[in-house]
Parts: structure tokens; C-alpha cells; sequence
């Protein structure tokens, strides 16, 4: 280090400062030596230190705002001045102005790229771009004002389009530019289709050309990404219009030349991009309608559905076959528009269909068994509906043997060819007959479809069971028409679910659902036959029973389905109950027919729990005949419940002997005793109580003679209850005639006696009890 000192100088200068240092030091230490040896004290918390203001903004977005509003700024008061301004000026200021502008706006970006300041290079090149817009502006108001304004602003848009490329081209730092190339290049050729009174098949020419080019840039030039939603949007219209023509003008080939070359285009880009699939579907769907299209009759006769139809189908070959040369996205593209326009044609027949058959069918309630044969209420398009629905179903089949791990093809077959099957007589204009033999036919058909063994899955024979389950129910109502018909469908149907419960190799479930078919079939034929008779409907009621005693009959033979079988057959006993309740007689003759039909399956080992609803039923049917007959002794609705209670409770004994009295016989006893001593008690006549007595009598005895608690005590106290019932009159009578203490004296006379023998009476009430513990 130079210094103007000399050393020694420098050095005694030296000494003195590290002289100072030491005696201040030597002051601090001793100071700090002292504040310690204080007593303690609470230390102030330490202020906290100032917040600094939180940033809610990044320089590049502050930046970013300011750059634009710059922008935004300059192009506001450029446009005042094209607007405005622009007349006050002669052509030599007018040119020097735009040239000196426009040219400044466009190369001051070069210099700051250099420099680093892209953003504010964009915001002027933004400016520059905007200017040449008010330039062409410009341009048509002063000298080209004769010129047609839209001609005009598709020259202008061309022109800008390609000086705007060019400048995106000289300027690679520049990121505005080319997708403002690409925007502009949108315009011309659909303003010039529009300024030439293009019809709107030209108009789809010009926007499917621009779609074209935009694809055409998109993949050669990698800036210029923003091609692809553009061409997307236009190749979207342009497609529109021809679909649209296609289906206003059918025959027409204008709209399917346009359609074609837009289907041409959708595949050329799928087929170059693998992730493009959405454009071979979009070119699926205008090459379907290409096709077609001339040679599609009028909608209205329905041919037209079937016609596009075809090339639908047909587009599906290359994903079917699997085309190792075609790409993945092509073959996917154009299977789904393929599968959209199958789905459409399906949807369309169906939807005419149902309708149809749903008419139809609800006509005949209003004209069951009448005379005179409806009227059905044809579509026009009945043939073609026709047509559609089975070859969907072919190509659905087809499908299903070409994917067999797939379950949907095989559904859709089955749905759309029973369909198509099913309502092709009724849109074709069968006669009644007709109609309900091939529809009761293709109703067996499908559910021996169902009952068909498939070890991959049942998924096909679901589908089969439920359009076999309403084309017969269709059918039967269907059949309603005529008295024959209704017998001879109701009979087929009967015939056919139990054949298929009879099937043994078919699934468990479809043969179940068969046989539960079957009996439901049965009884509506038992009750088609007696409405044909001329019984009355409450006399309906044993044919009806008969379809229960069928299947419990043949109830060993049902195998597998029995338990289903066995349960279906309580609607025909319930049915058969509810026709015979309006009329007495007839319901008692129902209830014990349909006892006999319990008891009978309670005959085997496996339904012994039938007999107590054959007991029941015979209890009710005996009760409802003697209610018929106007008998209203209560012993003649308890005594054929406690005969039959008493003959189980003996044979229960006889299997048990250590079952209790109780058990065997308290609930038949107690069913006739007590009913008949409450009658008893209100009785003036002496018969009853008098056989009530005697019975009760030798109850008693037999009780006791077979040492049955149950018989004793029941026995015993019913006894004592009618002889109370004797003698109260004759109590009432003493009881009236003595004097008032006597009965005071008498009771404390008792409990003086009961008092003075206590010990006694407890032990002979201990052996009384014990000697009753012993009865059975």
C-alpha cells in the first residue's frame, strides 16, 4: 500500500490505533462483567423486523403489459389516423406516411431480437402487421374504390397472407407472424366463392381447397402448427354443406363429388398422422354418403337408410380383416364410422317398429274375440325398416364370429334379427293368421336359442330369453283376436316352455324360467277354455286348480326345475281361489280342492310340510260350506279342527313318547272346549251344558286314567266351569236368603280352620303337585 508516511511514521501510527483497540476492548469487557453480576431482568422481545412488500406482479408480466398496451396504443391512434386524418393529406404524404410507418414497424423488430428484447420486438412486429391491414384499407378507399369489397378482401387476405409468411420467414425470432399467415390464409378463397354467388356446393369446394392447404402446411412446415385446428374447422363445414345437399337433393352428384374428395382427404391425413383417427372418421362418413348419395331415393319411402347402409358396412372390412397394410388410425376411423351409421340404421328401424307393433297389439284389447278382423296401421316404410333391421343382424353375426371373446356383437344379432324377424310380417301386410305363426315360430326359435349350452357365457342367451319372453307375451295378446287363436297360441306356448323345462342339457336358469312359463301358459289356456264354456266364472275354479295339480302330479318328473315349477303353481291356486270368492259354495268346493291337491304333495318325504296347508285349506273349505249352509253351532266349525289336531297329537305320542300332553292335545282340546263353554255359559237350554259336562267328564277320567296332565286339568276345569254354571242360580238364591254377617263369619271360620292346619295343607298341596308332576 503507498502512503506519503515514512515507515517509522506509518508504524508509530500503527501502534497507537492497537493501543485504543486494546483499551476499548478492556472497557467492554469489564462493563459486560458487571451486567452480568445484576439480578435478572425480563428482556423486551425483539421488535419484529419491517414486512417487505409482497411482489404481486413478475417483471416479464409487467413487461408483458406494458408492451402491450404500447401496442394496443399505437395501432388505437394508427387507425384514428387512417380514418381520419388520411383525407388532409396529399398522395406524396399519404405514401411517405404508410411507407415510412409500415416499413418502421416491420424492421425496428430485427434490431431488438438482436439485442434480446423479444417481447418487445413481437409487440411492434404486432403493430407492423396491423398497419399493413389499415394500409390494404387504405389502398381500396383511395384507388380501388370501384372494386367489389368482397373480391377485394380476398385479394387483400391472399396478399397479406403472403407477405405476412414471407416476413415469418425472414424473421425466425419472430413467433406472431405465421400463425397470423395461417389465419389470413383462411379468407380468400372462401370470400372469393362468396363474391363469385358460388352456390353452396362451390362455397364447400373453396372451404375444403383451404382445408387442404392448411393440412398441406401443417405437415411441411413445422411453425406453422396452427394449420391443424384451421383446417379441422374448415374440412368440418365443408363436409357439412355436402352431407346437408347430399340429404336436401337425393340422387344429386355435385355434393358427393365434394363429399368424396373431403373423404379422400380425412384418409390421406389419417393415413400420414397415426394419431389422426378423428379425420378417417369424419372421411368414413362423407365417403358413406358419397356413395350413396346418388343413389338414394327419397327419404320418405324409407329405401334410403338401406342404401347408405351398404357402403357403411363395407367400411368396416379393413378393421375386420385386420389389413396389416392399412394404418392402425385409418382402420380405426373408418370402423367407427362405419359402426355410427350401422348403430343409426339399427336406432331408425327400431324405433319405427315398436311403435307399429305396440299399436297393433293394444288395438286387440279394445276387440277381444271380436267378429271382425282389425285394421293395423302399416308405415310406409315397412319393406325397408324390414331390410335394415336384418342385415344389421347379419352384420352383427358376421361380427360375432370374427370377435368370439367380444359378447356385444352376439347380443346385438340376436336382438336385431329376432326384431327384424319378429315385426317383418306385421310391416309387410301378413294376414292375422300368418302373422301369429311366423311370430309364435320365431318366439321358439329364440328360446331355444336360449336354451342352448354355451361355455364362454351366457350373455347371447340372456338376450335370446328376453326376446323370447315378450315375443310371447306379444303373441298371446296378439292371439286375443280370434277364440281359436287364443287356444291354439296358449296351447303352443304351454307346449314349448315345457319342452324347454324338459330340455336337460340347457342352462339352469332358462329352464327354470321355462318351466315357470309353462304354468303360467297353462293356466291362461285353463282360463281361455272356461271363458269359451258357458260356466260361470266362479265355477272357473277347478280347471284353474287343475294346472297346480298337474305340476304337483308330475312333480318327480320336473328334476332339476321342480322347486320353481312347484312355486309357480301358487298363482293358479291363488287365481283359482280369488274367481271363486264372490259365491260360498263354490269357494268351499275351491279351498278343499285345492287341500286334496297339498295333501297330496305332503305325501312325499320331501313336502311333508304341505299337510298344514292341507289341514288349513280343509278347516276353511269346512268352515265356508257350513257358513254356506247357515249353520252357526260354533261345535261344528271347532270339531273338524280338533279331530284332526287330536289324531297328530296321538301319532306324535306314539313317535315320542316323551312328548308332553300339552303339546300332543292342549291345542285341539282348547279349540272346541273353550269356544263351546263360552257358548255354553250364554245358552238357556240345557243341552248344551249338559253334553259339554259330560264330555268334560270323561275327559277327566280318561286324563286321569292314562295320567295326561293336558286332559285332567282341561278336562277338569271345564267340568268345574259348567257345574259353577249349574249352581249359580241356586248360590244367588242362598246367598240372598242368609243374612248379612253370615258370610263374613263363614270366611273367618275358614281362615281360622286353614290357619290352625297350615302345616298339613302345605304338604298335602306338595304331594298333590308332585302326584300332578308324574301325569304325562
Amino acid at each position: 500500500m503507498n502512503t506519503p508516511l515514512s515507515p517509522a511514521e506509518e508504524l508509530a501510527l500503527i501502534d497507537g490505533e492497537l493501543a485504543r483497540l486494546d483499551a476499548r476492548r478492556a472497557h467492554l469487557a469489564a462493563r459486560r462483567d458487571w451486567l452480568l453480576r445484576l439480578p435478572p431482568i425480563p428482556w423486551p422481545s425483539a421488535p419484529p423486523p419491517p414486512s417487505l412488500p409482497v411482489k404481486d406482479a413478475s417483471g416479464r408480466g409487467a413487461q408483458n403489459v406494458l408492451l402491450t398496451l404500447g401496442a394496443v396504443l399505437l395501432s388505437v391512434a394508427a387507425l384514428a389516423f387512417t380514418l381520419v386524418s388520411w383525407g388532409s393529406l396529399g398522395i406524396a404524404g399519404r405514401a411517405a406516411v404508410l411507407a415510412v410507418v409500415t416499413v418502421g414497424a416491420l424492421v425496428a423488430p430485427l434490431p431488438l431480437l438482436r439485442r434480446g428484447l423479444r417481447s418487445t420486438a413481437e409487440s411492434v412486429a404486432a403493430l407492423g402487421l396491423l398497419l399493413t391491414v389499415l394500409d390494404a384499407y387504405a389502398v381500396h378507399a383511395v384507388g380501388m374504390s370501384t372494386v367489389d369489397g368482397t373480391a377485394y378482401a380476398a385479394g387483400a387476405a391472399g396478399v397479406l397472407a403472403a407477405l405476412w409468411a414471407g416476413y415469418g420467414f425472414a424473421s425466425p425470432g419472430l413467433r406472431l407472424p405465421l400463425p397470423v399467415a395461417v389465419a389470413a390464409a383462411q379468407l380468400p378463397l372462401p370470400l372469393a366463392a362468396l363474391a363469385s354467388a358460388a352456390d353452396p356446393v362451390g362455397l364447400g369446394w373453396a372451404l375444403l381447397a383451404t382445408a387442404a392447404l392448411d393440412v398441406v402446411a401443417a405437415m411441411t412446415v413445422p411453425r406453422a402448427r396452427a394449420a391443424w385446428p384451421a383446417g379441422a374447422v374448415l374440412g368440418a363445414a365443408a363436409l357439412g354443406v355436402g352431407l346437408v345437399k347430399s340429404a336436401a337433393t337425393p340422387g344429386a352428384s355435385a355434393p358427393a363429388l365434394l363429399l368424396a374428395a373431403g373423404a379422400a382427404l380425412g384418409v390421406a391425413v389419417a393415413w400420414r398422422v397415426p394419431r389422426a383417427s378423428a379425420a378417417a372418421l369424419a372421411g368414413g362418413l362423407a365417403a358413406v354418403v358419397a356413395v350413396a348419395g346418388p343413389l338414394s331415393p327419397r327419404w320418405d319411402t324409407g329405401w334410403a337408410v338401406p342404401t347408405h347402409l351398404a357402403p357403411a358396412l363395407a367400411l368396416t372390412l379393413p378393421a375386420a380383416v385386420g389389413a396389416a397394410s392399412v394404418p392402425a388410425a385409418v382402420r380405426r376411423g373408418l370402423a367407427r364410422a362405419g359402426l355410427g351409421v350401422t348403430a343409426a340404421a339399427a336406432l331408425w328401424a327400431l324405433a319405427a317398429v315398436v311403435p307399429s307393433l305396440a299399436a297393433a297389439r293394444l288395438r286387440v284389447f279394445g276387440e277381444v274375440w271380436a267378429v271382425t278382423t282389425p285394421e293395423v296401421d302399416r308405415p310406409a316404410t315397412g319393406a325397408a325398416v324390414a331390410v335394415t333391421l336384418l342385415v344389421t343382424a347379419g352384420a352383427a353375426a358376421a361380427a360375432a364370429r370374427l370377435m368370439p371373446a367380444r359378447p356385444e356383437p352376439g347380443v346385438l344379432a340376436v336382438v336385431l334379427g329376432w326384431a327384424g324377424l319378429f315385426a317383418a310380417p306385421v310391416l309387410l301386410g301378413f294376414p292375422v293368421a300368418a302373422v301369429l305363426a311366423a311370430q309364435l315360430s320365431v318366439t321358439v326359435a329364440a328360446g331355444a336359442l336360449a336354451l342352448r349350452p354355451r361355455p364362454g357365457g351366457s350373455g347371447v342367451g340372456i338376450a335370446a330369453a328376453g326376446c323370447a319372453l315378450l315375443g310371447a307375451g306379444s303373441v298371446a295378446v296378439g292371439a286375443l283376436d280370434g277364440r281359436l287363436a287364443t287356444v291354439l297360441v296358449l296351447g303352443a306356448l304351454t307346449a314349448a316352455g315345457a319342452a324347454g323345462a324338459a330340455y336337460r342339457p340347457g342352462p339352469g336358469w332358462a329352464r327354470s324360467g321355462a318351466a315357470v312359463l309353462a304354468v303360467g301358459w297353462a293356466t291362461a289356456l285353463a282360463v281361455a277354455l272356461c271363458a269359451l264354456s258357458d260356466l260361470a266364472v266362479v265355477w272357473w275354479a277347478p280347471p284353474v286348480l287343475a294346472v297346480a295339480a298337474a305340476v304337483v302330479a308330475f312333480g318327480p318328473r320336473w328334476g332339476a326345475v321342480r322347486v320353481p315349477a312347484e312355486a309357480a303353481s301358487t298363482a293358479p291356486g291363488v287365481l283359482a281361489l280369488a274367481l271363486a270368492a264372490p259365491d260360498r259354495p263354490a269357494l268351499a268346493l275351491a279351498l278343499a280342492l285345492a287341500g286334496v291337491v297339498c295333501a297330496t304333495a305332503a305325501v312325499r318325504a320331501d313336502r311333508r310340510r304341505l299337510g298344514w296347508a292341507a289341514w288349513a285349506l280343509f278347516v276353511a273349505a269346512t268352515w265356508v260350506r257350513l257358513s254356506a249352509s247357515g249353520v252357526a253351532w260354533p261345535e261344528a266349525y271347532t270339531l273338524p279342527v280338533t279331530v284332526p289336531a287330536l289324531v297328530v297329537g296321538f301319532m306324535r305320542r306314539r313317535r315320542d313318547p316323551a312328548a308332553s300332553s300339552w303339546t300332543a292335545y292342549a291345542p285341539g282340546l282348547v279349540a272346541t272346549l273353550l269356544p263351546t263353554l263360552i257358548a255354553a255359559w250364554g245358552d238357556p237350554h240345557w243341552q248344551r251344558p249338559l253334553l259339554l259336562g259330560l264330555a268334560s267328564l270323561a275327559l277327566t277320567l280318561l286324563g286321569a286314567r292314562q295320567r295326561l296332565q293336558a286332559p285332567l286339568l282341561l278336562g277338569g276345569a271345564t267340568l268345574a266351569a259348567v257345574a259353577l254354571h249349574e249352581l249359580a242360580p241356586y248360590v244367588v238364591q242362598v246367598v240372598g236368603a242368609l243374612p248379612r254377617w253370615l258370610p263374613p263369619a263363614l270366611a273367618g271360620l275358614l281362615l281360622l280352620a286353614v290357619g290352625a292346619t297350615y302345616e298339613r295343607r302345605l304338604r298335602d298341596a306338595r304331594r298333590l303337585r308332585a302326584a300332578f308332576g308324574r301325569l304325562g
